[in-house]
């Protein structure tokens, strides 16, 4: 019984793991990311869970400091009780280590390449939202975000 208890154990703590690791917005749809945008604090917490971490991201002003909650894939970044923009490690077709070629193939004609990033214009049901995607100086994406492009 000692050992059927310690296996049972083994294997809960290896799941748990394993669904730790999984990216957040594995199997949602576009439209379901869209939504995160938006949210409220409460609302994140209580369908994902607590964060891994949680950080604070400083903008150049001290009004555009956000708090950033750090999950497997996404990170929320929320000012006022709100998430205003999301960090994903792969989203609309898009996926961090990904060429610049391939991401504007893949964006199609409405992104505009603005040299480091790409920005994709995209007309959500509530607000219009922003995808922008980053480049390092080898062409590779290194960061994506979703973000409502008004938001203050």
């Amino acid at each position: 019984m000692k050992h059927l208890s310690l296996l049972l154990l083994l294997f809960l703590l290896i799941f748990s793991v394993e669904s730790q690791e999984r990216p957040l917005n594995t199997g949602l749809s576009i439209e379901e990311q869209q939504a995160f945008i938006g949210m409220m604090l409460t609302d994140v917490i209580e369908r994902f869970g607590p964060p891994r971490t949680v950080a604070v991201a400083r903008g150049i002003e001290l009004w555009q400091d956000d708090v950033v909650f750090h999950y497997t894939g996404v990170d929320f970044y929320v000012s006022r009780n709100r998430v205003w923009q999301v960090r994903f490690s792969a989203t609309h077709g898009v996926s961090n280590g990904d060429r610049k070629e391939a991401v504007l193939l893949t964006l199609g004609s409405t992104a505009e390449d603005m040299g480091g990033y790409v920005l994709l214009p995209i007309n959500s049901k509530d607000y219009p939202l922003m995808l922008r995607v980053n480049f390092n100086n080898t062409g590779i994406v290194n960061a994506i975000f979703l973000y409502h492009p008004n938001y203050q």
